[in-house]
């Protein structure tokens, strides 16, 4: 599945089953949210290094006008999408599965939390 299929699927609303395809899409997108977050938050990075970083994250581009003070933290961070001059404050921290969309000219301030979940309300 391409990160543009797991973008589509997310999209729709549909509940992620566990052991599904789109479950275990998402599990190795976690993964690598939490090796790129490490990295992130372990050490100091210029602007152009955080944002190769999070280009990497987000799998898009990162416009030169953005800037954020870590820590970040996400657990998928495939379906975050930026727009220009946007800052991230520290402490902040997203779950994107049903996308999260940043407009230009957003601050976001410090240890706020963006969440777009697909799963089921009862998960029994």
């Amino acid at each position: 599945m391409t990160i543009q299929q797991f973008r589509e699927r997310m999209s729709t609303g549909e509940a992620i089953a566990g052991g599904s395809d789109l479950h275990m899409e998402f599990h190795k997108y976690s993964q690598e949210a939490l090796r790129l977050t490490a990295e992130i938050n372990g050490s100091y990075h210029t602007p152009e290094e955080l944002r190769a970083l999070l280009s990497e994250l987000w799998a898009t581009y990162v416009p030169e006008s953005f800037g954020m003070f870590p820590p970040f933290y996400t657990d998928c961070g495939k379906n975050t999408h930026i727009g220009e001059r946007v800052f991230i404050n520290m402490g902040c921290k997203f779950q994107d599965q049903g996308g999260i969309f940043i407009d230009d000219d957003a601050l976001i301030g410090h240890n706020a939390t963006l969440c777009t979940l697909n799963h089921i309300p009862d998960p029994l």
